[in-house]
């Protein structure tokens, strides 16, 4: 069997609403839906870990991008992102196709697009450092494992933009009907 090389990069919480701050969880357990349109088509996934988890606990109290912009919390970022955009590189070198870094929309530490959450505006520091460009697309606000229609569609959208089906293995398995978003 060989590998297909294709890895989405996914903010924890999307796999795992445990870490999320108590009474914001939007899912049981992750986001069921996104999880399995990517595991569909044989896309592995790279799980980003939750920097405000890590850093304060489970016992948290919700708070703003301007709490968390804090000189300890900057540094500790930047201390959690070193290995994360080394694991990154090393995919790039050997040609893996990273199709991009799915965020949290208005989150304080995970939102790539509208206003960069502290922790992605150092992850992304970092990837340009080492001369890295990944799109990015964020699970909206108001996304509930019962509400995610829009956010499904538009996610599935965007990943197939970023699938490159050039770089195919000899037998061309991946453009099998059940692979093809």
């Amino acid at each position: 069997m060989s590998r297909n090389k294709r890895i989405v990069i996914l903010s924890h919480c999307i796999l795992n609403q445990n870490s999320v701050v108590r009474e914001w969880e939007r899912a049981e357990a992750g986001f069921n839906e996104i999880i399995k349109i990517v595991l569909d088509k044989n896309i592995a996934i790279f799980q980003l870990p939750c920097p405000e988890f890590a850093f304060l606990g489970e016992d948290r109290r919700p708070m703003s991008k301007e709490e968390y912009d804090t000189t300890d919390y900057r540094k500790y970022n930047k201390e959690l992102c070193l290995n994360i955009v080394n694991q990154i590189a090393e995919y790039k070198k050997h040609d893996y196709q990273l199709l991009g870094i799915v965020g949290i929309s208005e989150s304080p530490s995970c939102d790539t697009i509208l206003q960069k959450g502290v922790f992605m505006e150092e992850l992304f520091t970092q990837l340009k450092e080492k001369k890295i460009d990944l799109d990015t697309f964020d699970i909206q606000a108001d996304y509930t494992q019962d509400n995610c229609k829009n956010t499904e569609d538009g996610f599935k959208k965007w990943l197939s933009s970023k699938i490159n089906y050039t770089n195919l293995p000899e037998d061309n398995s991946l453009l099998k009907e059940e692979n093809l978003i």
